[in-house]
């Protein structure tokens, strides 16, 4: 069971104590299957992204035995061409209920990887995951395109899916550089996930147009930050550029424009990028104004209808739980995390001008 002594590294004043974070890390854990599986909340489904969310949350707590547990999973239950699928009835991998395949689900195991490798130093952990890093990798960049966004997903029968999200693509940014990282650590060059990251790097920075528009969506907003694409004068712009579209004061952030719906984990995602600017101050704000979505059990609901005073969806995620404790994380300095979300000792790919 997670104290709050384990808990230290959580507190941020006037937003967790170490009391209140250990009840955080223990709903997760509650959570968890005994297999390692981490649904969205029991009965609910699992998808690979927000499960590895979940899983960082448990190392940077120092559950690291759980959060090895959660990465074995996907080990064990990875798709033969290097994917898995988008869910899992409550991370039943026998009962997949989206079989799309998500190259952006896929990827963020690299970034899970790296992250409990910093917690722990454990290079056998490494070793034992780097196949399966690799073949998620492999999968993804299959669905690179020509001008260097990555394609969605592919189908159950294969079919890609060409069209690219700029949310999904700038988290397959930051998994890249994850991946690369873990390939350094392994003395294993891969020169083409290198030209790979720096075209995609290009599109996010100067493309837009080879992404769907999302613009409503907060996440297409902020990711580009949050996913280390954007750094400096032009992160700040992008941030300030919508910053009252999407920011309720005292509430949160929107999910989507023009609902009146301020949610947790878009909260804490904010919160983060805010953080990689060089904007603790603005950070500590949002995770503060956030905390009214948290329960009595330490766990926290999903998001909050202010029109209507209404908390819906009537459920606490783990992954909204883990993107909290990953936000406090590094704003109190946790040196794994920090390194993961502030691109410390992380490549920055090739220039791909450089290879005309």
């Amino acid at each position: 069971m997670t104290t709050p002594g384990r808990t230290e590294r959580l507190v941020l004043p006037g937003v967790l104590t170490a009391e209140q974070a250990a009840r955080t890390v223990a709903g997760i854990l509650a959570t968890q299957r005994e297999d390692g599986a981490i649904p969205w909340f029991r009965g609910h489904h699992l998808d690979p992204w927000d499960h590895t969310e979940a899983a960082m949350a448990l190392d940077a707590a120092g559950e690291h035995e759980r959060a090895e547990a959660a990465y074995a999973w996907l080990v064990r239950h990875q798709n033969p061409d290097g994917s898995w699928y988008a869910a899992y009835a409550d991370g039943d991998a026998a009962a997949p209920t989206d079989r799309g395949r998500e190259t952006n689900f896929c990827a963020y195991l690299a970034v899970g990887v790296w992250h409990h490798f910093l917690s722990t130093g454990d290079d056998t952990f490494v070793d034992r995951m780097w196949p399966a890093v690799y073949a998620a990798v492999e999968f993804v960049l299959d669905l690179q395109q020509p001008g260097g966004e990555i394609g969605w997903k592919r189908e159950d029968d294969g079919t890609p899916v060409t069209d690219a999200l700029l949310t999904g693509s700038s988290s397959v940014y930051q998994a890249l550089r994850c991946a690369l990282a873990l390939a350094e650590q392994r003395e294993e060059p891969q020169p083409d996930w290198e030209l790979a990251l720096g075209r995609l790097g290009h599109a996010i920075r100067h493309h837009p147009e080879r992404f769907l528009d999302k613009a409503r969506y907060s996440m297409d907003w902020y990711y580009p930050v949050l996913g280390g694409a954007l750094r400096g004068t032009a992160a700040k712009d992008r941030i300030e550029s919508a910053w009252e579209d999407f920011v309720v004061p005292g509430l949160g952030v929107r999910c989507v424009l023009p609902n009146p719906w301020v949610t947790g984990g878009e909260s804490a995602e904010l919160a983060l990028a805010l953080w990689a600017m060089g904007e603790s101050d603005r950070a500590v704000q949002i995770l503060k104004w956030v905390q009214h979505l948290r329960a009595d059990n330490g766990m926290y609901w999903t998001g909050y209808v202010f029109d209507d005073d209404a908390v819906w969806p009537e459920e606490q995620t783990s992954w909204t739980a883990g993107s909290m404790l990953l936000a406090v994380a590094a704003l109190g300095g946790d040196e794994a995390t920090t390194a993961v979300f502030g691109g410390e000792r992380l490549p920055a790919g090739l220039d791909p001008d450089c290879c005309r």
